[in-house]
């Protein structure tokens, strides 16, 4: 099965997931090599890593840059199943490669910002996943296998919004962080805190409270920082709906 609504369910699990495994080849051993890494992703869906050059996986991908991750988007407002093999999970395979992309590490620090206190050390360096393939699987009998060319969501249009997502993001948290905090707690049920939005792409937002993650989708995609702003607005009225003022 391989339809349009598995690939977009796909992409909301990762754009949903903070933290993955990552499978390496071991040149020395031969297995494989899985470890546990924080991800974030680019607007076309290309995983971001920040690696240390002690670990394991790093030197694996010195050696050979073909990898896998795994993502089950914890950051979804739904409940864990009794069974973990029932739950939703996407698998993306390709090459990482370096990146020396500023807005790379822009995204990958706004979604992890304590990483900020060690992403400048010596050997720490940015990395990024080029997708060649996708494999999920939605719980029991749902399995659908994607190429890689099929990954990035497109919206060609929706340029002015990717270049505006740093001045959005910050103008969300610095003079609107009780809408923030609402969209978390009246829309998605989740606990009171300094929640925070980490990103916007034209489908949704990313929250983020302390250790805790959330994504809230759009209604209908948006393409620019004025249809953002009228999406975001539209939200806080939802989410007033739900939990007036006092």
């Amino acid at each position: 099965m391989n339809g349009a609504g598995d690939l977009g369910f796909a992409r909301e699990l990762a754009r949903s997931s903070a933290v993955a495994s990552l499978a390496t080849l071991d040149p020395e051993r031969g297995p494989p090599h899985a470890s546990f890494v924080t991800v974030a992703l680019r607007q076309d869906l290309s995983p971001i890593l920040l690696l240390s050059g002690l670990a394991q996986h790093r030197r694996n991908l010195a050696a050979n840059s073909a990898a896998a991750l795994l993502m089950s988007g914890e950051g979804r407002n739904v409940e864990a199943p009794d069974d973990p093999l029932a739950g939703d999970r996407v698998t993306v395979r390709g090459v990482v490669e370096k990146s020396e992309d500023p807005a790379d590490r822009m995204r990958f620090l706004a979604r992890h910002p304590a990483a900020a206190q060690y992403a400048d050390f010596a050997d720490f360096d940015f990395f990024r996943m080029t997708v060649s393939a996708v494999h999920l699987v939605g719980g029991f009998g749902r399995i659908s296998s994607f190429d890689g060319a099929a990954w990035p969501p497109g919206l060609a249009e929706a340029q002015p919004l990717r270049d505006a997502e740093g001045d959005i993001v910050g103008h969300m948290n610095d003079d609107h962080a009780d809408a923030v905090a609402l969209y978390a707690v009246a829309l998605l049920g989740r606990s009171d805190g300094a929640w925070r939005m980490t990103g916007i792409d034209p489908w949704g937002i990313d929250l983020r409270n302390g250790g805790e993650i959330a994504r809230l989708g759009f209604e209908a995609p948006v393409a620019s920082p004025d249809s953002a702003r009228k999406a975001l607005v539209a939200l806080v009225r939802e989410a007033r709906a739900v939990r007036p003022e006092p």
